[in-house]
């Protein structure tokens, strides 16, 4: 689930807002996942990039549904405080809204072709779906 902004619903729902920056300790989706935004909708993951801060541009502040990478960034630091950043990786987010009569479930690859595959769910462990056994590389702190 991405939560956001009341204030950011109506560019989403519009298709203005495609993309979204998060401070993360590690990547918490990947691309083809399926995920929900309350109060939009059903999305699919296009990509999940690490970025850094001072490589934005002004198109990623436009597909982020702000006018300028000056606005975005200050909307940056008002969400996420730099003792909140710090020694967490900025994450890019392409999303897609999916079509009210989408019927897919959600989380995107069904576990038991996920597991087949090596991967695993980038959820949290006490969440449903969550499974061991990773393609992705450890996590700082974690064997």
């Amino acid at each position: 689930m991405l939560l956001f902004r009341k204030k950011f619903l109506p560019a989403i729902r519009s298709g203005e807002k495609k993309q979204t920056l998060r401070f993360w300790k590690w990547r918490l989706m990947r691309a083809g996942q399926r995920s929900y935004i309350p109060g939009v909708g059903r999305i699919i993951v296009a990509s999940v990039e690490e970025v850094q801060l001072d490589d934005l541009t002004e198109d990623d502040a436009i597909a982020d549904g702000f006018s300028s990478l000056e606005e975005l960034k200050r909307e940056l630091a008002e969400i996420y405080p730099a003792h909140y950043s710090q020694g967490r990786r900025l994450f890019r987010i392409c999303f897609e809204l999916l079509p009210k009569n989408e019927t897919t479930p959600l989380g995107g690859v069904p576990a038991e072709a996920a597991v087949a595959n090596g991967e695993r769910e980038l959820a949290h462990p006490n969440q449903p779906g969550f499974f061991e056994g990773s393609k992705l590389p450890p996590q700082p702190g974690q064997p």
